[in-house]
């Protein structure tokens, strides 16, 4: 049997085997790890690109968006250099949270997704930028162009879950929320981490 062009006869790694999206940096697919709902941290397995249970929730924060990443992204070198104090990246894919107006249950969804801003976040001295982003189309939150543009209560649920969700009762915390960044310094972290996963696994 002839298989059609469009037709994957194995599942594509999520991270290696998606593309960055329709019009990056501006418009890019997200990969869901994690909704609302969920109080167990996930996060891709970088062999198989299957979710792995990473922690339960220490904590009762809730994540406020969607959360997962950008495919075909890495956060390296060029990434650490527009963090200031930072030399390179965490090694992973960009993470990016997704604001919906309508419920999203469900992860290993993907999303195509509006670049708006940004959390700059450093973790043990390494760049670990959080993308925030809006789904296309959406009806509510669709017409946000800009970080500006969203109600300042959901950015500081956002900067608590990332403040808190990695901490460990009676140990010292190894990270920092440093700022939020709009729009035009967003594509400029998601353009870098396109450029540095060329860099380290080819186009």
């Amino acid at each position: 049997m002839k298989f059609p062009e469009a037709f994957y006869r194995w599942r594509p790694h999520p991270w290696h085997g998606l593309e960055v999206g329709k019009d990056p940096p501006r418009l890019v697919h997200a990969y869901i790890e994690i909704t609302p709902f969920d109080r167990v941290k996930y996060e891709i397995d970088k062999v198989t690109g299957y979710l792995r249970v990473d922690r339960p929730q220490r904590t009762s924060s809730q994540p406020p968006a969607l959360y997962g990443f950008i495919p075909r992204t890495f956060c390296g070198r060029l990434v650490g250099a527009l963090c200031p104090g930072c030399e390179l990246g965490d090694g992973d894919p960009l993470d990016i949270c997704v604001i919906s107006e309508r419920p999203i249950s469900e992860p290993e969804v993907i999303l195509d997704a509006q670049v708006v801003g940004g959390i700059r976040m450093i973790d043990q001295g390494e760049a670990d930028d959080k993308i925030i982003a809006v789904l296309q189309n959406d009806a509510f939150w669709g017409n946000v162009t800009d970080i500006s543009g969203l109600p300042h209560a959901l950015i500081e649920r956002l900067r608590h879950y990332f403040g808190t969700y990695k901490l460990i009762p009676g140990q010292e915390s190894q990270f920092s929320i440093e700022q939020t960044y709009d729009r035009a310094y967003a594509l400029r972290v998601v353009e870098a981490a396109i450029d540095d996963y060329g860099s380290e696994f080819g186009q």
